[in-house]
């Protein structure tokens, strides 16, 4: 399986985390990031079979669909339950 790294934040202190590849054969992201405190864990709805980190608004600019469209939309914010992610 061969992965290509599509971007590591800039501003991220001697160039570690986080980073955006691509998996080109299973056509899919992963996404290297900051591990979630439990307080917000808590907040989510993650199956036992998934996990979830954080990542800055900043790279979101790696993902090509982005990067195929040179403007990002805005992400929805619901009154309810804060952004949509």
């Amino acid at each position: 399986m061969a992965l290509r790294k599509l971007g590591k934040d800039p501003e991220s202190p001697s160039g570690g985390s986080p980073t955006i590849y691509l998996d080109e054969e299973k056509d899919t992201y992963l996404v290297q990031g900051w591990k979630l405190d439990s307080e917000r864990l808590k907040q989510m709805d993650i199956p036992g079979h998934e996990s979830a980190v954080e990542i800055p608004r900043r790279m979101v600019q790696f993902f090509l669909e982005v990067k195929k469209n040179d403007e990002a939309p805005e992400p929805e914010v619901k009154k309810d339950d804060g952004p949509d992610v």
